[in-house]
């Protein structure tokens, strides 16, 4: 290679060297620039901001008042809160070995519904349509006035003015749950539903205890209370039932054959005497007059002997009816004057003012936004 071919590579490796560097060098000074702009934008955004400072002041000022006026209209909600104990009984109650014997002889003596609720079960049944619905149409006494819970639901909650102007709905009544239409289910679903989103809780307090905790939340103190009473007796006897069904037909049916046995015991205890005194004097001579006798003693021991062990069978099954009932003991119920909630006239406003303040501040920029966009 010439030194002139030589000279003309290196001029062109600087003259590609130099283009590089150019090349990046603007970059750099771009995002300089960028970052510049932007914190001028911000400053410039700021004394828009602090300029319109008493707009947002007003702005909170508003959203202040209406926060307090919210808090005094604000109706106060009650609490009623019962707490009860639950213990599953044993189920089969440790007679497994007469259980065995009974069976042979076709008696059940097992468990009753030992496998229809277990666990939180009793939680779910008391979310469930059919109690909810049992409770309100169950009455009681509001201020010396008879008068079933749904009704009062709908008194404090104002629902006749909202269905003066529906005909179907303007004289609607629930007096007679066995024939209820399709509008009152319809209304009734809808109450349950409302009742199971904000008004009723059920939970255990703590997972490891068998303590549940029933809470009912209203406007109305009265409605609040009953309803707490009413809903944990009605599904605390509905469980109760369900899980010893099953052994209270046990011991229905063996009762039924015990009184039944008796009878045919008592008629045979006095037939063998009528057979008796009709031969006072019997001759020993004449055996055909000792058969109708003899036949009254032998269905007198065969229903001695049955009424035996209809009777053992009869106390084991009661024995097992009391170790399958549940035991459900309240331990605090609710009392007046019950726990009331009121809005905080501190809080309730300083969110509100907040809220608006925020509003206010994004408005203010957004309108920013848009007139350096036009300009």
């Amino acid at each position: 290679m010439s030194q002139s071919e030589e000279h003309i590579s290196k001029h062109s490796q600087k003259v590609e060297f130099t283009e590089t560097f150019s090349d990046e060098r603007p970059n750099a000074q771009d995002e300089e620039i960028s970052l510049k702009e932007l914190i001028l934008k911000l400053q410039d955004w700021w004394k828009y901001l602090w300029s319109k400072w008493l707009t947002i002041l007003i702005a909170g000022l508003i959203g202040g008042a209406l926060g307090l006026t919210y808090a005094f209209i604000k109706k106060p909600v009650y609490t009623a809160e019962t707490t009860f104990v639950l213990e599953e009984g044993e189920s089969g109650g440790g007679l497994g070995q007469y259980a065995g014997l009974a069976s042979m002889v076709g008696i059940d003596l097992g468990g009753g519904g030992g496998g229809i609720f277990k666990g939180d079960n009793i939680l779910e049944l008391y979310k469930s349509r059919r109690m909810i619905q049992e409770t309100l149409l169950a009455k009681d006494t509001f201020n010396g006035k008879q008068q079933s819970l749904i009704e009062r639901y709908i008194e404090f909650n104002k629902l006749r003015e909202e269905w003066e102007e529906k005909p179907l709905l303007k004289n609607i009544s629930f007096d007679n749950p066995d024939n209820f239409n399709r509008t009152q289910d319809s209304i009734i679903g809808k109450l349950v539903e409302t009742i199971n989103n904000g008004v009723l809780e059920v939970a255990k307090p703590d997972k490891k205890l068998s303590i549940i905790a029933v809470t009912v939340k209203s406007k109305d103190e009265l409605f609040a209370k009953s309803f707490a009473d009413n809903i944990v007796n009605k599904v605390n006897n509905f469980y109760v039932n369900t899980k010893t069904k099953k052994s209270n037909e046990n011991v229905a049916i063996l009762q039924n054959q015990a009184d039944s046995v008796k009878r045919v015991l008592n008629a045979s205890i006095g037939g063998v005497a009528a057979a008796v005194d009709a031969n006072p004097n019997l001759n020993p001579a004449l055996q055909t007059l000792r058969v109708n006798s003899q036949r009254k003693q032998v269905d007198v021991q065969a229903s001695g002997a049955i009424y035996e062990e209809i009777v053992k069978n009869l106390e084991m099954a009661k024995i097992t009816l009391r170790n399958d009932k549940p035991l459900i003991q309240v331990i605090d119920e609710p009392v007046f004057p019950l726990k009331e909630s009121k809005p905080s006239f501190i809080k309730i406003p300083l969110i509100f003012s907040l809220i608006f303040l925020f509003i206010g501040v994004t408005l203010l920029l957004i309108r920013k936004g848009i007139q350096s966009l036009l300009q």
